[in-house]
């Protein structure tokens, strides 16, 4: 019996916690997942398993090996301990989480878990194809069988980036792997022949890079004209001379009336290195008897629309000369044509008008507008015309009533993405045509502006064409397009954690959204797999414009910090928007806690005279904290304005871990005290320290002032006015820093009273501040004068004399006239409503500054109603100079309340 629990101990001990390991593998190849177990080597009473999705993949028991199809392992290696499998040619539906259970005499010796995936490198291509010189060219790069998601692109010319990379998860194939396209919008000039374009492929920290070159195709010059013939009976030999194309590949049709004409080829090389052909086709004589439309149409590679010059064949083919007549058949001639004209003559009233307007008529679409409107991104408004004479019209863009022009000269095209919130709007007029259409004389011509959306330009705008004809001033049609939406992609935070201010048991997660347009935007959070309800939005966070029309907005959730300090909670927020083909996703990256930050410590050590700051930051979490010291250069005053500047020496001491999610340092400053210079002593330094759970860097300042006593009069000075008005003052000289005064007044009791201090500078240099008080003394009990009290508690003494000199003559209070408006009016006063007393609340703040509050101090005898109570003003001084506050007190004279009385 106790040998058997030895051996239950033994094993005990031997028993090994569950740990979780991560093993990558490449596709079809041998993947080894371990397991290692040191311990009893008897096999009869060991059974091993390896489990996946619930189901035992491989089993050893009763030493006996049972293992599925896919899988293998070395039973002879459990001898000493090693229990690995090794999965055969690994593939996606293999990966997972496996299981390795060890047992020892029915005892769990050891548990493992093991997690296996697929990492894949993607295939990158760039298809070959012909681009066309200075016109819009899309450029793919694709990369395929990768995974996981996702690969981001970026683009290169000469090695130096043209495009910065950006993400896209792709779209899986049939197999399971991702397949991904990355575009580029390319306008070839002459410079990018035999130039080195690259493709970039960035995935799971790998990166791959397929450079090529382009094929750029020059669009030819094309003129059609035919050769001189002696007769009509003959064939005819049309022209076409195809100039500055490349390359030398080119094929040139000729056409009749729509229909292709065989043609044969000849090519010749110019000093540019462009090519020259002339092609020849002959019309037989039943084909120049027909006449028409004549085209020679020019294709070349990459070009979407081919090159064509046309003509009508009587123009090109005049008839010749009619042979010579005589006198009888002239006379005839002539009389013919006397008749045709007259009959010609006869019909053209009555036919005129008609043919003309229907020449003139004129078909013309509505104002098309590109899908997706967005900033930054080049959008295209078109509208096509159709007619006889469509070569005669001219089209003019507006943007509501204002014209635009043309301004692709001075803003550069080259780019696809271009600066939303330039000083100057990009706008470029294309005109198409005009196109002929088969089998009839409609002529078609397609007006196009392209533009760069800015919402400060185009919220809310529309776009107008005006149709006309060139030389005339009336306009034949206008078309409106309709109001379109601006699109912008919000930028979105990462996840701010933070404790709530409220209750430091919860913690607080904002994530913001900028730069977004238009202003609906939706926030759904996420904890794990279940969907969080966010916090209840306050006014600041719904969307908010700012100057140049974007919007911004931030959402927020909390939870308990006990779920976080977990360590394996998952928050995640998912943020929508119209302008996002897929929502955008930021999680949480882990427990954050906000440090606390002491005040700053200083003293000096000697003999070397070094002085020494220090500040202590404690109970933050992650460890990673930013200290910068900065220097204050102090002005003449307390408040001025202090520039900032960045101090050397700076020394953290930590992060000591003081809990297993707490952390505490000391930032520490030294500096010699005999360097400084006066000015410096005048300013004094700023302790900055930033974390990642800080929206704002908290920071702690420390002044290095020489501290100097104020000089303070023996007493306080006092003048009364007739209206029973006492105003006291007191003037202090000199100190460093200003001190603070507190001024009270009451009999047996002092309430705080509101004074006035104005700072100035004497005649001898010193700095000296001037404080004032005025009061007036009343016995009504305060309920039921309250009203009077307050109306009386709002006068105020509007004079500088008061403040500089109280027993100066002549000191003048609130107008007379006012006065006795005021209390004419008093006795209307309780028939007001509250909205008149606001009123007169709002009329007493925008009181002027300079005025001197009048302060209503109560004297009621509390032993007789009838008696008032000796009056005490006292004011209190506190300076760093002072140990203890220094107080300046008058008391009324008793002759004083027996005349009041």
């Amino acid at each position: 019996m106790r040998c058997k629990v030895l051996v239950c101990v033994v094993l005990l001990k031997l028993i090994k916690p569950a740990s979780l390991t991560e093993i990558q593998s490449r596709p079809n190849a041998n993947a080894t997942l371990p397991c290692n177990v040191t311990g009893p080597s008897d096999l009869s009473l060991l059974s091993v398993s390896w489990i996946r999705n619930g189901s035992a993949v491989a089993l050893f028991r009763n030493t006996t090996s049972t293992i599925n199809e896919g899988y293998s392992w070395n039973i002879s290696d459990f001898v000493s301990g090693d229990f690995s499998l090794t999965v055969l040619r690994a593939s996606l539906n293999l990966q997972g989480l496996y299981e390795c259970k060890v047992d020892y005499n029915s005892t769990i010796l050891h548990s493992s878990n093991v997690t296996l995936s697929i990492l894949a490198f993607p295939t990158v291509s760039v298809p070959q194809q012909w681009v066309v010189l200075e016109r819009e060219n899309q450029l793919k790069c694709h990369a395929e069988g990768f995974y996981p998601p996702p690969v981001s692109f970026s683009w290169t010319r000469n090695g130096k980036e043209i495009q910065p990379p950006y993400t896209t998860a792709g779209h899986p194939a049939p197999d399971g792997y991702y397949t991904a396209v990355g575009n580029l919008t390319l306008y070839p000039s002459r410079d990018d022949q035999n130039v080195t374009f690259g493709c970039r492929v960035w995935h799971n920290d790998s990166k791959q890079e397929l450079n090529f070159t382009l094929r750029i195709t020059y669009p030819a010059s094309v003129r059609l004209s035919v050769l001189p013939s002696s007769s009509n009976n003959i064939p005819l030999t049309l022209t076409c001379d195809v100039e500055s194309f490349y390359p030398e590949d080119v094929s040139v049709t000729f056409l009749q009336n729509g229909t292709v004409l065989p043609i044969p080829p000849a090519t010749e090389q110019n000093s540019g290195g462009t090519y020259t052909t002339r092609r020849y086709y002959t019309l037989s004589s039943s084909q120049r008897e027909q006449g028409g439309l004549v085209q020679c149409v020019v294709n070349q590679p990459g070009v979407e629309h081919p090159v064509s010059s046309s003509a009508n064949l009587d123009t090109l083919d005049p008839k010749g000369e009619p042979p010579l007549l005589t006198k009888s058949a002239k006379a005839s001639v002539a009389l013919m044509c006397i008749s045709l004209v007259l009959v010609f003559l006869l019909c053209f009233g009555f036919s005129w008008r008609r043919r003309d307007e229907k020449q003139k008529s004129l078909n013309v679409s509505g104002v098309i507008l590109p899908p997706r409107v967005i900033v930054g991104q080049k959008g295209r408004v078109t509208v096509s015309i159709e007619g006889r004479r469509v070569d005669r019209v001219q089209t003019a863009w507006f943007l509501n009533d204002t014209p635009i022009s043309d301004t692709s000269l001075t803003v550069s095209e080259k780019g696809r993405l271009l600066p939303s919130r330039g000083e100057m709007g990009y706008y470029k007029m294309h005109t198409l045509g005009p196109l002929h259409s088969s089998g009839n004389a409609t002529q078609q011509l397609i007006s196009s502006l392209t533009f760069i959306p800015e919402i400060s330009i185009h919220k809310g705008a529309v776009f107008k064409c005006q149709v006309s004809y060139v030389g005339k001033d009336k306009i034949v049609v206008e078309r409106v397009s309709e109001k379109f939406t601006i699109l912008s992609a919000p930028e979105v935070s990462e996840i701010q954690l933070a404790e709530s201010q409220n209750d430091s048991d919860l913690i607080s997660m904002t994530v913001r959204a900028t730069y977004f347009h238009p202003d609906v935007i939706t926030f759904r959070w996420f904890c794990q797999g279940g969907e969080l309800s966010p916090v209840a939005s306050q006014a600041s966070s719904s969307p908010r414009p700012d100057s140049e029309g974007f919007f911004s907005a931030y959402s927020q959730c909390k939870l308990p910090k006990s779920e976080l300090e977990k360590g394996s909670t998952k928050v995640w927020v998912s943020v929508h928007h119209i302008a996002l083909k897929q929502p955008i996703t930021r999680e949480t990256r882990g427990f954050i806690k906000r440090p606390c930050v002491s005040e700053i410590m200083s003293f000096t050590s000697s003999p070397d005279q070094t002085l020494n700051l220090g500040c202590e930051i404690t109970d933050f979490y992650p460890a990673n904290v930013k200290v910068i010291w900065l220097k204050l250069r102090g002005g003449d005053r307390d408040d001025a304005e202090e520039e900032e500047e960045v101090l050397d020496g700076g020394e953290i001491w930590g992060p000591v871990q003081t809990h297993p999610r707490l952390y505490r340092a000391t930032a520490t400053l030294k500096r010699r005290a005999t360097n400084l210079g006066k000015k410096e002593r005048g300013g004094g330094v700023i302790c900055r320290v930033e974390h990642c759970s800080l929206l704002e860097p908290i920071q702690r300042r420390w002044k290095n002032v020489e501290i100097g006593a104020p000089i303070i009069p023996p007493s306080i000075s006092v003048c009364w006015s007739s209206e029973g008005v006492g105003v006291f003052s007191l003037l202090l000289t000199g100190g460093c820093p200003k001190p603070k005064l507190l001024w009270a007044a009451g009999g047996p009791t002092l309430s705080q009273l509101v004074s006035n201090e104005t700072e100035e500078i004497g005649d001898d240099g010193q700095r000296e501040l001037k404080s004032v008080c005025a009061l007036e003394t009343s016995t009504s009990p305060p309920n039921q004068t309250g009203k009077q009290l307050k109306k009386k508690s709002s006068l105020t003494i509007k004079t500088k004399d008061a403040v500089a000199d109280p027993n100066a003559k002549g000191i003048e209070y609130i107008d007379e006239r006012v006065d006795g408006e005021n209390n004419n009016t008093e006795r209307d006063e309780d028939t007001k409503s509250e909205v008149d007393e606001d009123s007169d609340q709002g009329s007493e703040q925008d009181e002027d500054e300079g005025a001197l509050h009048i302060n209503t101090v109560n004297l009621r005898s509390q032993a007789r109603e009838s008696e008032r109570a000796r009056l005490r003003v006292c004011v209190e001084i506190t300076h760093p100079a002072f140990k203890l506050p220094v107080y300046r007190t008058w008391t009324e004279p008793n002759e004083e309340i027996s005349a009041s009385i």
